[in-house]
């Protein structure tokens, strides 16, 4: 370049230079790595100084290249802009392979965010509804969208997909209204109750969807279930519990037997058995009882109610010994004549 930063020669001249040598190289020197004293059939290896159709063609390909690539460098100013986007290329790779791009990533967000973002359409707002159990900050962790997300390119849907993945939500829906506000609305699953199986403790709902794993404390007060499907059989459950009023309190947890009856555990560690069939008329049976006799508060260890027309109670060893006391205290009636 000159004192004025001028190319002193264009950029086809000297490209021109740069080429015209393999240009204007002989035919020969493509056979050039064939030894001279090499024996070959004369009909596979044909002169060097004859060209073959083929170099023929590959030097006109070379030519037509040479055209193009010069008539591109004749643009005023573009020999100086390939320059700038070489060094820009150059930087650029620099860049990523020093872990700066990646920190910057990190930081900002996404190249496309960060210019929506500068071009007005951040997220400066969410509104969630709807969640009762759920933490705001649980909503927004699900649905990914933090200081570096852009309204622009949030994808309502895929937002909305996280969301129902999380156990917890039923349904969701998700609007953008722009430029930069996010509306949340979302519908949680009800927490019905505990199941126990195979030693685990799993939070289900009304339905039977088993939400999570017990690792909560604000669930410890739901009615408790124990066996094989008995989460699928949970509505019926639940509707033996309002059918036993205020016993219901009293019940520790449901067993499902073998899959086919229920058992309940009281909380004094009586066992109500009921029967498979028609297990609503065994607790109405069970709450007139408890109501005319207390049978709940006396020393039992279990009520069998499988059959209809008889009440099997089984007395614990306390019992036992006070119904064998009272038989002993009891007068015997003596009769016949002296």
């Amino acid at each position: 370049m000159d004192g004025g930063r001028r190319f002193l020669r264009s950029v086809k001249e000297q490209l021109s230079e740069l080429f015209a040598p393999a240009l204007a190289r002989p035919a020969a020197a493509f056979g050039s790595a064939v030894p001279a004293n090499a024996s070959a059939p004369a009909n596979l290896l044909p002169p060097l100084d004859e060209p073959t159709p083929e170099r023929a063609r590959a030097r006109e390909r070379a030519r037509v290249a040479f055209q193009r690539l010069a008539a591109v460098a004749a643009i005023p100013g573009m020999g100086a802009f390939a320059l700038a986007v070489l060094f820009g290329l150059t930087g650029f790779t620099g860049f990523v392979h020093s872990g700066a791009y990646d920190r910057l990533i990190a930081t900002g967000g996404a190249p496309r965010d960060m210019i929506a973002r500068a071009l007005g359409f951040p997220i400066s707002a969410v509104t969630i509804s709807g969640q009762a159990r759920l933490q705001q900050s649980e909503v927004l962790a699900a649905a990914q969208i933090d200081a570096r997300s852009s309204l622009l390119f949030v994808d309502a849907t895929a937002v909305r997909d996280r969301l129902i993945a999380l156990p917890l939500v039923k349904a969701a829906r998700v609007l953008k209204l722009y430029p930069d506000h996010l509306v949340i609305n979302i519908e949680e699953r009800e927490p019905a109750a505990l199941w126990q199986r195979d030693g685990k403790i799993k939070v289900v709902a009304a339905d039977g969807m088993v939400i999570d794993e017990l690792n909560d404390e604000r669930f410890l007060g739901l009615p408790f279930v124990v066996g094989e499907d008995a989460d699928k059989r949970l509505p019926e459950f639940i509707s033996l519990l309002k059918d036993l009023g205020d016993l219901s309190a009293r019940v520790k947890a449901g067993v499902l037997v073998a899959g086919r009856r229920w058992s309940l555990t009281m909380t004094n560690g009586v066992e109500v058995k009921l029967p498979e069939r028609d297990p609503g008329a065994a607790v109405a049976t069970l709450t007139r009882l408890q109501r005319e006799a207390h049978i709940l508060d006396k020393d039992v260890m279990s009520i069998d109610l499988r059959l209809p027309d008889r009440v099997a109670v089984r007395l614990t060893e306390e019992g036992l010994a006070a119904r064998a006391g009272a038989s002993a205290r009891k007068p015997v009636k003596s009769g016949g004549q002296t």
